[in-house]
């Protein structure tokens, strides 16, 4: 059987996702419906906010299914009625068995790591702020446990030094398009072979990748710069470390976003959080052991900027320091 003679089911929601629903419609895949997040109101003005796949999928026609719960009798009577021989999953939610368990084919999943290395919510981020050199995507059947499924196949990249992991994402975004295409040929053929992750759990330390939330952001200051600078990158753009920029004198809080830093070299010894600065080009900020140097902040109010167009209207920037 060919790829292209399948009914097929695309669960997704962000634009991560939109990149291979677009793969697989530009490949003259018959996608049967497309299952996404229900529209949330967002913003000041309370606008109605359609996920990236949604938006796709509305412009090419196809069908939309967007329930609030995955066990509703309803929606599962819909599920059925689209007779899906096969159901493709780039990050969207966990399924319960009713659901992933549907198709003929079964479905499988296009996970943001090397697996059995970090499961979880946040595998692309984890893996830049533990300071990893590579990573990459996976596609893997769905079963009872998250992230456990047999592997089908994997593409590994590497993680440069000054990569961000808004720079991971975007390339692993259009890898992970074409591994879904061949994920989904090699499925109708039965051209493949599922390796059962067991198989490879004897490497020394499983990471694993929780979701993330505002209290991981923030930068402890008294690590070495390294660790800081991973964490900064491992969070940009989204969600991006934060810091309080705070005056010695005043006591005022200035909540700040770092989306990028540098080392400095320099044997100078600083309480951490110190800052120097020429007033004009740079701002360096003492680590537990070591220095950086920003280069990319946005503070409360404010939009993100390069920090020589931040000291332009911050003239007092030496009466602050950060903690």
């Amino acid at each position: 059987m060919q790829g292209k003679e399948l009914r097929i089911v695309f669960m997704g929601t962000p634009d991560f996702a939109v990149a291979s629903l677009k793969a697989l419609v530009d490949g003259g895949y018959n996608i049967v419906g497309v299952i996404t997040a229900p529209d949330k109101l967002a913003g000041r003005g309370k606008k109605l906010n359609e996920s990236a796949v949604k938006k796709y999928a509305v412009e090419n026609n196809l069908n939309i299914l967007q329930p609030e719960k995955l066990k509703n009798p309803e929606f599962i009577n819909e599920l059925k009625l689209l007779k899906a021989d096969l159901q493709v999953v780039v990050a969207f939610r966990m399924l319960p068995e009713m659901v992933w368990n549907m198709p003929k084919l079964g479905t499988f999943n296009l996970h943001g790591s090397l697996l059995p290395q970090y499961r979880g919510a946040a595998p692309l981020n984890w893996a830049v702020i533990n300071g990893e050199t590579k990573t990459g995507v996976t596609t893997f059947l769905l079963d009872h446990k998250i992230d456990t499924g047999k592997i089908i196949f994997k593409r590994e990249i590497a993680i440069g030094e000054n990569d961000t992991v808004g720079d991971i994402h975007d390339g692993l975004m259009e890898i992970g398009a074409k591994l879904v295409v061949k994920t989904v040929d090699a499925l109708a053929s039965g051209n493949y072979e599922a390796v059962p992750q067991v198989k490879i759990l004897g490497e020394p330390e499983i990471k694993h990748a929780p979701k993330i939330f505002k209290k991981d952001c923030k930068i402890d200051w008294a690590n070495d710069y390294e660790t800081i600078r991973n964490l900064i990158r491992g969070l940009s753009p989204y969600p991006t470390a934060w810091t309080k920029l705070i005056n010695k004198n005043s006591g005022k809080e200035i909540p700040t976003k770092i989306f990028f830093a540098k080392k400095v070299d320099s044997n100078e010894n600083a309480e951490a959080g110190t800052l120097k600065t020429d007033g004009k080009t740079f701002v360096n900020v003492a680590c537990g052991s070591g220095w950086l140097q920003i280069t990319d902040l946005q503070i409360a109010g404010k939009k993100r900027m390069k920090t020589e167009d931040f000291l332009r209207g911050f003239q007092q920037i030496v009466e602050f320091e950060f903690k």
